[in-house]
């Protein structure tokens, strides 16, 4: 199959790459500098030049594959405007299906666990997107799907971890914030959670999905069901050797800047009708032990 995927030299779009080249599929990947064009041709892939913006160069991408992995979405950080990226991810969304329709050619479309939210117990596959500006990538996908496009949902875990390769996700923002505080810290009581997945099991679970997965459905990218964010801190603590302490959470943005509203998620999600669907069975560590002993600290 050849596969068009943005995000592709992202981190989770790196290891998504190549697990579908392991898997002998040809891979297209959206390349928005030469120098995401040579990283690409590096690995085996073939680029193809444009942005998650260039709507054009999306569909045209999509037109000549035979299945989508959309990855690309606008990178947090302190200057992100979140309506604004959930909109052009919308938008993208849209303009990959739209190329793809009147095909059974597989769009696979990426999301998030936290955006489910169900009092007393953890969210399944079938609970809707419920909270945030990114709810609307969602419903274009569900939009495509009433026309009759393959279109299907990988809602990955709060944080996608990999202690080898990451270095601006969450995790390294929290050691850095750590070792700029003099203590590492979480909001309240803790209690919160995180669901976490290794980002070479989500590869593996992007390819399931785009290779098995059925039209409409979600599936799930969670390891982790729910790490409450005390135990997060008290890894990092643990590692630098810092105190682990409470913060308000009235202080909580003075002290995590723009990624409070991410360190006090509540994100509890399973994964088992995902893991029965598709025959997805995560294999690499859990965030704490990665946190612990995976190479986040030195």
């Amino acid at each position: 199959m050849k596969v068009f995927v943005t995000g592709a030299t992202g981190f989770v779009g790196s290891a998504v790459v190549s697990e579908l080249l392991e898997a002998g599929h040809e891979v297209v990947g959206l390349a928005r500098s030469e120098a995401a064009a040579e990283s690409l041709s590096a690995v085996g892939a073939e680029a193809h030049a444009g942005s998650l913006e260039d709507l054009a160069s999306l569909a045209a991408g999509a037109d000549g594959a035979d299945g989508v992995v959309h990855l690309a979405f606008t990178n947090v950080s302190p200057t992100t405007d979140y309506t604004t990226a959930a909109l052009a991810d919308a938008a993208a969304i849209r303009a990959l299906g739209g190329a793809l329709a009147g095909t059974e050619r597989p769009l696979v479309v990426t999301s998030g666990s936290a955006l489910v939210s169900v009092p007393g117990r953890a969210a399944t596959e079938e609970d809707p997107a419920s909270w945030g500006p990114r709810v609307v990538g969602e419903e274009a996908v569900h939009a495509l799907v009433r026309r009759g496009v393959n279109a299907l949902i990988v809602r990955l875990a709060s944080s996608v971890h990999d202690g080898q390769a990451d270095r601006r996700g969450f995790v390294p923002r929290l050691l850095s914030i750590a070792r700029d505080k003099g203590v590492s810290a979480y909001v309240a009581d803790g209690s919160n959670r995180w669901t976490g997945i290794h980002r070479l099991d989500a590869a593996v679970l992007f390819r399931l999905a785009l290779e098995q997965g059925k039209p409409g459905a979600t599936y799930h990218g969670v390891a982790d069901e729910g790490v409450p964010l005390r135990q997060v801190a008290e890894a990092i603590g643990a590692g630098l050797g810092l105190p682990v302490a409470s913060v308000r959470d009235d202080d909580a943005a003075s002290h995590f800047g723009h990624l409070a509203p991410f360190v006090t998620l509540d994100d509890w999600t399973s994964s088992e009708q995902t893991k029965a669907w598709l025959g997805w069975r995560p294999e690499h560590v859990g965030l704490i032990a990665d946190i612990e002993h995976g190479g986040y600290v030195p």
